[in-house]
């Protein structure tokens, strides 16, 4: 591993070659969150020296301590397992929560998003290989909820999530990256609404993601290096 600003250097040139080889549209964007759990401030303060200012946390914790040492200009996005005593002081803290993965929660967080006068931005988690060990909707139950979910007024869906089974071979997640760009094609079609984001991909995979259309990939591994990982934590990130 090089230092954080070299790591971020090469991650970019390879998001960069892999939006050409995708064929993006003029413009369109894929954005690069740095997943920053478990790491300090000062590595996260270096990442952002080196011109990343978009950053995921997946423990509500950790982030509160975190975020007031670092500039109020960082941006912080929410990856893990949203528990729904986390909910409340989740909001002010991050733009983007990337992991509603049940009507329930969805139902809680509308509800004290309205108690509290925020407008929560948020992505829906999809367990689109059917891993038993791993949150997220099934496909077919998202269909069933996708009307209930766009009904929640201080909710804006904005796309969906997926974490793929783990593998070595980077290819073996592409099955999984079509198939959560299909769902989303066809619920755009079905309930006639926009949901431009994906969020799909990590550091073993990120370029076939993007290949399949990928606008946020969630790398944390390639930028600050390995971290030690609860067992029974919900892989959102690496």
């Amino acid at each position: 591993m090089g230092t954080i600003a070299e790591n971020l250097e090469h991650v970019r040139a390879q998001i960069a070659e892999a939006a050409r080889r995708s064929a993006r549209q003029p413009g369109e964007v894929v954005e690069l969150i740095a997943i920053s759990k478990t790491h300090d401030a000062e590595r996260v303060r270096q990442a952002y020296e080196a011109g990343q200012n978009v950053f995921g946390e997946s423990r509500v914790q950790e982030a509160r301590a975190k975020i007031p040492e670092l500039p109020s200009s960082l941006r912080w996005h929410f990856v893990g397992h949203l528990q729904k005593n986390k909910i409340r002081p989740a909001l002010p803290l991050f733009e983007l929560i990337h992991s509603v993965d049940s009507l329930a929660l969805a139902q809680d967080i509308n509800r004290i998003a309205e108690e509290e006068g925020a407008h929560p931005r948020i992505l829906l988690e999809v367990n689109v290989a059917g891993e038993g060990s791993k949150f997220g909707f099934k496909p077919d139950v998202l269909r069933n909820e996708m009307e209930p979910l766009l009904g929640l007024g201080r909710l804006s869906v904005e796309g969906l999530m997926t974490i793929p089974p783990l593998a070595e071979d980077a290819e073996a997640s592409r099955k999984f990256f079509v198939d959560l760009r299909e769902l989303r094609d066809a619920l755009e079609k079905e309930f006639n609404v926009k949901l431009p984001h994906l969020s799909m991909g990590m550091t073993n995979d990120f370029t076939v993601a993007i290949e399949e259309g990928a606008t946020l990939v969630r790398v944390g591994t390639a930028i600050f290096g390995e971290r030690s990982r609860p067992k029974k934590e919900n892989l959102a990130t690496d």
